[in-house]
């Protein structure tokens, strides 16, 4: 099963778990998150993300998402990249993450995919009924 990895501004990674265990009534396994709190040393960002994607690589991979490209969180995920077997998605969204979790059983680059497809498709303009 391939492991997830939010690595976050704080405290944006905690309320995606909360929100994903308020879902499926239980906290998803291979699942954690990583919430960069303000001035954090990137390098103990990366050191603490590389941990936790040894915890959660059984040999499937892992994908890293992170909320913005050019903050501290996604510029610390960069060096963390090793193609097909650590991945990063930047712009997480709640639609994304159900997906994710949703799709992990299939290969990590099929888990990319249907993450994408969950974000995009998230983002849509609600309507007032009249």
């Amino acid at each position: 099963m391939v492991g997830i990895l939010l690595i976050t501004h704080a405290p944006l990674g905690r309320a995606f778990i909360e929100a994903v265990t308020h879902v499926y009534k239980d906290p998803p396994e291979k699942l954690e998150a990583l919430d960069v709190i303000a001035d954090q040393d990137p390098g103990e960002v990366r050191r603490l993300a590389s941990e936790a994607i040894a915890r959660l690589n059984d040999g499937s991979g892992v994908l890293v998402l992170t909320d913005m490209i050019g903050a501290t969180p996604a510029n610390c995920t960069q060096s963390l990249c090793v193609s097909g077997e650590v991945e990063v998605i930047a712009g997480v969204s709640l639609p994304m993450l159900l997906r994710a979790i949703g799709y992990r059983n299939n290969t990590l680059e099929t888990l990319i995919e249907m993450a994408l497809t969950g974000g995009q498709k998230g983002v849509c303009r609600v309507v007032a009924k009249i």
